[in-house]
């Protein structure tokens, strides 16, 4: 999958990425192609943590999730010793996803937290065999994304070790 592809089918959006990256252009893009965007960073439901998500994924119409689930299951660890989100529902939501024909967008670029960085290369490798993903870097040495109508030129898409599936 291609990111025009992706803003042209895709149904659904899930975008995540290391803290500190910019998403604004990204997210005014999703905007532009009418995409409802709806960001979900914050505190996680105490007892059940996909359950936001879930609603979400009820609405009608084009959807983009701005972090949440796979953010928790790599920072949960690193700033707490654990997840409050099992591999189980990140799983179920990822197939949730997936069935209202949408696919999760790992965001990258210049960061400073290895740690975050090599965590998100973990779980996305995992989510990968579930869910549509798509890499895209936001930093500057890349080769631009090719799109058709032109409109989302600060992006770039890299060629990563997660297959897209």
């Amino acid at each position: 999958m291609i990111l025009h592809q992706a803003l042209t089918e895709c149904r659904t959006l899930v975008v995540e990425g290391p803290d500190g990256l910019d998403r604004r252009p990204f997210l005014a893009e999703l905007v532009r192609r009418r995409f409802t965007i709806r960001p979900l960073h914050g505190h996680l439901h105490h007892v059940d943590p996909t359950r936001p998500y879930r609603e979400l994924l009820s609405a009608p119409g084009r959807l983009a999730v701005d972090g949440g689930l796979v953010h928790e299951l790599v920072y949960g660890p690193l700033r707490r010793g654990r997840s409050r989100v099992t591999w189980i529902q990140a799983l179920d939501f990822a197939e949730a996803v997936a069935e209202r024909g949408g696919a999760l967008v790992h965001l990258t670029g210049p960061t400073d937290d290895t740690e975050a960085v090599r965590a998100y290369g973990r779980v996305l490798r995992t989510l990968a065999q579930h869910i549509p993903v798509l890499t895209l870097d936001t930093g500057e040495p890349a080769e631009a994304v090719h799109d058709p109508t032109g409109a989302v030129r600060q992006l770039r898409l890299r060629a990563g070790p997660l297959p897209l599936a």
